[in-house]
């Protein structure tokens, strides 16, 4: 069965509707798909909806921004069929809030920069998700010919390194993000964590009540791969995988990254 367990839709910092990915989903021959938007448990309801009415399975998700606080790092939990998300949604909203704050901050420092944008436009794409993100920004920048990527120099200058808009926001312990998942009911995971270098706090997540680990994803090596199944024996989790789909604001193509079959009965 082909399910893809990592897709994020224009409620968070995608780019494509929620039908519009379970369109493309059907073109592409999935079976199913799990939507996880950033800090966000918004229009899950109408995503299984749509899905059975297109004869696609929709497994309610969420990705979770949290912290290693100790390692320094940050760490993404996926959760998946939780219930209806009380305290999942307790911690997610005081994210949302810091992140909107702070990209309106970044928004309003690029126009002292000498940046010329639109304002009103860029605040219109994000909308659906009422949650600003960079990549609302750079869109704009992009139409405007300053860069011609989401993801290019002109984000690194900006966004990364100590440059004049690197600020980040105020994040919960990845520890906090797995035990709320867990009060719900739910399978909490740990996403990509070749990508952000958080094999360091598997162990401590475990006591916590981790799942699992996201095997299949367009960041993992074969190296990260075989590090991660290494972890998965020696504390009996189980493996998913997806592509972090983003639509125009990502480089991976939906459902180029899948769920391993003999984990999907978990899930299904």
């Amino acid at each position: 069965m082909k399910i893809d367990m990592h897709i994020h839709s224009n409620i968070s910092d995608g780019t494509d509707s929620i039908e519009k990915i379970l369109d493309k989903a059907k073109e592409k021959g999935l079976e199913g798909i799990a939507l996880t938007n950033h800090d966000t448990i918004k229009g899950l309801d109408e995503a299984v909806e749509i899905g059975n009415e297109k004869g696609i399975k929709v497994i309610k998700g969420v990705e979770i921004s949290a912290y290693d606080f100790r390692g320094k790092k940050k760490v993404h939990i996926l959760g998946y069929n939780f219930n209806e998300g009380k305290n999942i949604e307790r911690l997610c909203k005081n994210i949302r809030k810091d992140r909107n704050e702070n990209s309106l901050w970044q928004l309003e420092n690029l126009e002292k920069l000498g940046y010329k944008i639109d304002k009103e436009n860029i605040l219109r794409k994000c909308e659906k998700s009422n949650v600003l993100y960079k990549q609302h920004i750079v869109e704009e920048l992009i139409d405007k010919g300053y860069t011609d990527r989401i993801y290019g120099e002109l984000y690194r200058k900006l966004f990364k390194n100590g440059g004049k808009l690197d600020r980040d926001i105020k994040y919960i312990s990845a520890l906090e993000a797995v035990e709320a998942i867990k009060k719900d009911g739910g399978i909490a995971i740990l996403a990509h964590p070749g990508e952000l270098d958080s094999y360091r706090i598997i162990g401590k997540l475990v006591s916590g009540g981790l799942d699992g680990i996201e095997f299949n994803h367009p960041s993992h090596s074969c190296w990260d791969k075989e590090r991660i199944s290494v972890f998965a024996r020696q504390y009996d989790l189980i493996l998913t995988g997806g592509s972090d789909y983003h639509g125009f604001y990502g480089e991976s193509e939906l459902g180029s990254e899948l769920c391993p079959n003999n984990y999907l009965e978990v899930f299904i």
